[in-house]
């Protein structure tokens, strides 16, 4: 069983369109602010830290999907479960199911990979493999 981690959420009137549901952005937001907090509270230290230790200055998205089932409003609180569900070489699938009192509301998937400034180019950034250490904080 893949290790979860739950992000809430409070729902504010700006994260609403005029018709009061939230604006469909604001869940792919949320599933890249549960996604560095899955890590944290695996115990990665911040990407500023990882940087000066392993090089890692994130994990990027590279693809990126959800399925919307149920409308949110300003008012509802939401968590959201995330976990890492695929581990492959160099990159890993996280879901992230954003619920309100156990009610599925979305479901995101996104791919991400482990990136270092590229070596010939600090302006790029490479993908590497993902550290041993790390995976195991996260399994």
């Amino acid at each position: 069983m893949a290790r979860e981690q739950i992000h809430r959420i409070n729902v504010e009137f700006g994260d609403c369109d005029p018709a009061g549901i939230v604006f469909f952005p604001n869940f792919f937001r949320w599933y890249d602010a549960s996604s560095r907090h899955f890590f944290h509270d695996c115990g990665v230290p911040a990407w500023r830290d990882t940087e000066k230790s392993h090089g890692i200055i994130g994990t990027p998205v590279v693809d990126i999907s959800s399925r919307f089932i149920r409308p949110a409003t300003y008012g509802d609180v939401v968590d959201v479960h995330t976990s890492v569900i695929e581990w492959n070489e160099k990159s890993f699938v996280m879901l992230h199911q954003l619920k309100r009192n156990g009610e599925l509301l979305a479901e995101g998937r996104d791919t991400r990979v482990f990136a270092i400034r590229h070596p010939d180019d600090p302006n790029r950034i490479k993908a590497i493999p993902i550290p041993d250490d790390i995976k195991q904080l996260c399994s």
